[in-house]
């Protein structure tokens, strides 16, 4: 098995391309050790001390590292980390409900509803995959339709990423309000 790496544009996260599909249906996150237990990869990268986060996309994971580590230094051991999980044979997820939604999409009217349905097949289609090839993922929280600001949670590499800001307000709010007329500002969630 052979996993290629890449740097992100997040000087703390590298992102790992296993040559092989990782998950599934969406993208999931994991941002401490506790909600690392949910899948036994996740779970053995944070037991290597020093990964913070942990974040798996379609034929993708992104580690996160501490602040006082290393790449040199933790790297190898990564690798060693996925390349156990995959040919083990173990699940990713030690359960469906694992799996875990990313949107906390409340109830709208129909005139919302049609504005969120815009808002989340421009995010899915054009915007996703451009932020997945920086190995993280952006997705809708919430839209307040009485303000016109659309919040947006950062996951990845995205996540504490110094540009990513920049990306959110340049390119991610621009698009949307270029296409959906009803939004004024887009703005993240942590």
């Amino acid at each position: 098995m052979f996993i290629q790496t890449e740097t992100t544009p997040n000087p703390d996260v590298l992102k790992f391309l296993p040559g092989r599909e990782v998950l599934v249906d969406g993208a999931r996150e994991f941002r401490t050790p506790e909600e690392g237990e949910a899948s036994p990869l996740a779970d053995a990268l944070f037991r290597l001390g020093d990964v913070t986060r942990v974040f798996f996309g379609p034929d993708f994971l992104t580690v996160t590292k501490g602040e006082d580590a290393q790449w040199p230094h933790l790297k190898a051991p990564i690798l060693a980390a996925i390349m156990d999980h995959f040919t083990s044979g173990r699940p990713l997820l030690l359960s469906e409900d694992a799996a875990g939604g990313h949107d906390e999409d409340g109830v709208y009217d129909d005139e919302t509803a049609q504005i969120v349905s815009e808002i989340k097949e421009l995010l899915d289609t054009r915007i996703r995959p451009a932020v997945a090839q920086d190995g993280g993922d952006i997705v809708f929280s919430r839209f307040e339709p009485a303000t016109g600001v659309v919040w947006l949670h950062m996951r990845g590499a995205c996540s504490g990423c110094p540009s990513s800001s920049a990306t959110l307000k340049s390119g991610v709010e621009n698009m949307l309000k270029h296409y959906v007329p009803e939004v004024t500002r887009v703005e993240q969630t942590l």
